[in-house]
């Protein structure tokens, strides 16, 4: 297989960042991009613009919300939008269908299954690309949604790893690790993303045979990959590390270099998040 490149990067509308993005794919040439947050419907990515780098596409959308894609230029075979055992979002109490009869049980409404993962396998390497359900608060449907979700994913990449020993699954998983992720432990206390409960779905999915691949910052002192658009978050630093590369241990051990890409962050109309770049040698 080779040295390859391979990124991860939740660009937040890839129409409003389209710019940004043919310019990134120009300078960091990633030969396999996981993008989350497309916010189109598949048939609404710009997938000329893209295959005009050499790159072939596959999208998974819903429209203004949500969406997931890879680009490759290493292959992009057997791809699955989605995953089987995907709880899908039931909506609030208010929004569902109805609630059960006397001696029935559970609820009756239909989950919707949102765009939040597609698979591919890209020069050797089944690669998934992930946009967790942010959760909103502890108290909320949201919360509980995203923890089914992960649980969900968690066992479906177990299957995965009984067939391949050349996994990634990387995105952005909307919950920081340790307290070394965020900029002040203090300040996101009772707040999603840092909770117990989160961490533990995530302690869980690595303990399925996954590894961490943790990025050096470039040009910054943390690791962080998300900084909101509010109060000049990025300026000050004030950010997360959400945005998670996950790697078999075959895939780890390959591992050359990983960085976050910062200068995608800064200028006009930059996304939210930085691009997550891992560098390996199959």
């Amino acid at each position: 297989m080779g040295r390859v490149r391979l990124a991860t990067w939740n660009v937040n509308s890839v129409k409003a960042r389209l710019p940004r993005l043919l310019e990134w794919l120009e300078l960091a040439g990633p030969d396999v991009l996981c993008l989350q947050e497309t916010k189109v419907g598949a048939d609404g990515f710009p997938t000329e613009e893209v295959a005009a780098l050499g790159y072939a596409v596959a999208a998974h959308g819903e429209g203004r919300w949500n969406g997931v894609a890879l680009l490759s230029r290493v292959g992009l075979d057997d791809v699955v939008r989605g995953f089987e055992g995907d709880p899908g979002w039931a909506g609030e109490p208010a929004e569902r269908v109805r609630e059960p009869d006397d001696g029935e049980e559970g609820l009756f409404e239909t989950p919707r299954i949102e765009a939040r993962a597609i698979s591919a396998t890209c020069g050797g390497v089944r690669v998934w690309s992930v946009y967790v359900p942010n959760g909103r608060t502890p108290e909320s449907a949201h919360y509980t949604y995203k923890l089914h979700w992960l649980e969900a994913l968690r066992s479906r990449v177990a299957g995965e790893l009984a067939g391949t020993d050349r996994l990634v699954v990387c995105g952005d998983f909307n919950v920081a690790p340790t307290d070394a992720d965020v900029f002040n432990p203090a300040a996101f206390a009772g707040s999603t993303h840092v909770t117990a409960p989160e961490r533990e779905a995530l302690a869980a999915l690595l303990a399925t045979g996954l590894r961490d691949v943790v990025p050096a910052p470039m040009k910054g002192p943390n690791p962080f990959t998300y900084w909101d658009y509010r109060a000049g978050m990025f300026h000050q630093d004030k950010g997360m590390r959400i945005d998670l590369f996950y790697a078999s241990a075959a895939v780890a051990e390959a591992v050359k270099a990983a960085y976050i890409d910062r200068e995608a962050r800064k200028g006009k109309g930059p996304s939210d998040h930085a691009p997550v770049v891992v560098d390996i040698d199959l």
